[in-house]
């Protein structure tokens, strides 16, 4: 009977890589069948049509083909930021767009600086005289942050604008280890680097809360201050500070009371919306009696359609978006060789700049180092390197920006945290309790060292908070000599302590407010290049026709699925356990020091399916589903 099983585990095993072969051979055939006749990019009458079924991220990470055939579901699509910003900018003076439409339905978030940039560009094109509707089943933070530069806000009846500030709560682990008996030994430098307070602590420390109440703070005035400016009318302090009393002044009916409170203009289905717009635009000619069309060009077909033009002399921007890691890894994470490569590559390019855009909380030492002396050599070349923040530059982050001799940054921009840590368990009183034990043969201090299982000697412990301490003494001097400033005062700025943009500019640790085309334009200057004179060169590697495909194949049609409440509360516990293990996971993952930002909120959360909305949004659909 063992042998039988094994055979038929060798028979299945064999069918299931037929399968897979079959597949692949089946986009394959897909693939070179659609590349023969190519769908034609071309800008239509009516509307630009801008449909954030996901999240927005700097940069999108690449969809593994194998992965997207063995998954069970259609990953989170991910919109470039830049490409949606390009779009809504070239609809300004595009005689063929009437209007910007803005489906939010399925919009899962970006990151406050990201938002920021999509809303002024919007702000552009209702300065043209050119209408902006916006419409989503609900409303959170990010959403409204967007909505609020609509002209008008449309609300499905069956949903609500549920409003809350940055921040939460915090999973700590340190009373689960003690109760384990594992021992986590902790090498940092910077009173303020709560990265590590997780593992060891059961709540934060009082500097660590008092320097994040203090981001959290900076983050929700600018948010306040930004959706305010761009819609009075709307009482988002109002909703945000008293939801009860804003929800039962209308029966409990939460989007009557965005209405009430100016959050939105109307409600209406999305035909009703839809009917709206085509009073502006028209009808949609190759769907006449669907009652949800109208003429419309999605944004990605415009970008497709209106390439960027490459006269003049290149400016290089090198993407610096997530962990930083060594290796190869990316797009989406940082992968210190992979953009050292890149940049290397760029090096007989003939730039004319260098702008670093980086929107990262940090990773691995040696993965920012190898990033920033990549970045070195164009600057021993004479040419002007300048820096743009988006949401995050803290910790590793940081410390890629410092070849920059001018950094730019949103005021809600995430930004120093310059301090470095190590965290490393061992489990010697964990196995105690079951009785593994150990004895010493060691010939000198670190013979069998680092030991997990026996555990550190005094020695080993020393060693690793020398290298921690040596680690931040050169990320101060990297960074003082960068910011003009001496030992002490860099101390002043730095022990791991989290700033917001505008903090930071009046510390000296940014230069200038601006996105990344006032760093370009900035660069250009420097390099004394007028408009015209110069194009934007992104270096990075250029998707082939096949990648372009499969990611084509993650256009999350499937989000018009009903999300059932029993849905959301299996992706609510999976979205918790997930970060659960993601924290394990770090903590028992390779030891490197590291300059990261574990604190720091992320640019978007990338999340697993369509059902796994943050917790109101997924009731919202749910009720408005079923």
């Amino acid at each position: 009977m063992s042998f039988a099983r094994k055979v038929w585990k060798l028979l299945v095993a064999v069918k299931d890589g037929l399968v897979l072969l079959f597949m692949l051979m089946f986009f394959g055939a897909l693939y070179a069948l659609l590349s023969m006749r190519p769908a034609p990019h071309e800008v239509r009458e009516g509307a630009l049509l801008v449909k954030l079924d996901g999240v927005v991220v700097e940069e999108p990470q690449a969809v593994d083909p194998l992965a997207l055939i063995a998954s069970r579901g259609v990953p989170t699509r991910e919109h470039r930021a830049r490409d949606v910003i390009r779009a809504i900018d070239g609809a300004v003076k595009d005689e063929k767009i009437k209007a910007v439409v803005l489906d939010l339905d399925y919009f899962l978030g970006g990151g406050q600086v990201t938002l920021t940039e999509i809303g002024e560009a919007l702000d552009r094109v209702r300065a043209a005289r050119k209408p902006v509707l916006v419409h989503a089943i609900a409303y959170t933070a990010d959403s409204m942050q967007l909505a609020a530069h609509g002209s008008e806000v449309w609300l499905d009846p069956m949903g609500g604008a549920m409003i809350a500030g940055p921040g939460g709560r915090a999973t700590f682990y340190g009373g689960l280890a003690e109760r384990l008996g594992v021992k986590v030994h902790v090498f940092k430098a910077g009173l303020y680097k709560s990265a590590v307070e997780p593992y060891t602590l059961t709540k934060f420390s009082d500097p660590a809360k008092q320097d994040l109440a203090g981001l959290f703070d900076a983050m929700w005035t600018t948010w306040q201050d930004d959706v305010g400016k761009a819609r009075p009318k709307a009482q988002v302090a109002r909703m945000a500070n008293d939801p009860v009393a804003a929800i039962t002044a209308t029966n409990g009916d939460p989007a009557r009371a965005a209405l009430a409170l100016g959050l939105v203009d109307k409600l209406g289905t999305r035909e009703a919306f839809a009917a709206r717009v085509r009073q502006i635009v028209g009808k949609d000619d190759d769907a006449p009696d669907d009652p949800a069309a109208f003429a419309a060009t999605s944004y990605e077909v415009w970008g497709k359609a209106n390439k960027p033009g490459s006269d003049g002399k290149a400016i290089g921007i090198i993407t610096i978006a997530g962990n930083i890691v060594d290796g190869d890894a990316g797009p989406g994470t940082a992968g210190g060789d992979r953009i050292a490569d890149l940049l290397d590559e760029a090096l007989s390019k003939d730039l004319a700049a260098l702008v670093i855009r980086v929107d990262s909380p940090g990773g691995t030492v040696t993965g920012a180092e190898r990033i920033r002396q990549a970045i070195l050599r164009h600057k021993e070349k004479g040419i002007p390197i300048i820096a743009s923040m988006g949401n995050l530059a803290a910790s590793g982050g940081y410390w890629v920006t410092t070849p920059a001799t001018t950094v730019f940054a949103d005021p809600s921009t995430v930004t120093g945290s310059i301090g470095v840590f190590l965290v490393v368990p061992t489990f010697e009183e964990t196995l105690a309790k079951v009785g593994v034990t150990q004895d010493d043969l060691s010939t000198t201090p670190l013979a069998g060292q680092p030991d997990i299982i026996g555990g550190f000697s005094p020695e080993m412990e020393a060693v690793l908070q020398a290298q921690t301490l040596n680690v931040y003494d050169q990320f101060l001097s990297i960074a003082g000599k960068a910011r003009n400033k001496n030992r002490e005062q860099m101390l002043q700025l730095a022990e791991g302590r989290v700033w917001a943009g505008g903090p930071a500019r009046q510390a000296g640790l940014v230069d200038r407010f601006g996105g990344l085309d006032d760093a370009l334009a900035f660069a250009a200057a420097q390099a004394k290049l007028k408009d015209g004179d110069w194009h934007a060169d992104y270096l990075e590697a250029k998707p082939t026709a096949f990648q372009e495909f499969v990611q084509g194949m993650t256009s999350n049609d499937e989000a018009d699925a009903p999300v059932t409440l029993a849905q959301f509360a299996t992706a609510r516990r999976n979205a918790m356990l997930g970060a659960t293990l993601e924290d394990l996971a770090r903590m028992m993952g390779t030891a490197s020091i590291e300059a990261r930002c574990l604190v720091c909120p992320p640019p978007a959360r990338l999340l697993r399916n369509e059902a796994d909305f943050p917790g109101w949004l997924a009731a919202f659909r749910a009720l408005t589903t079923r």
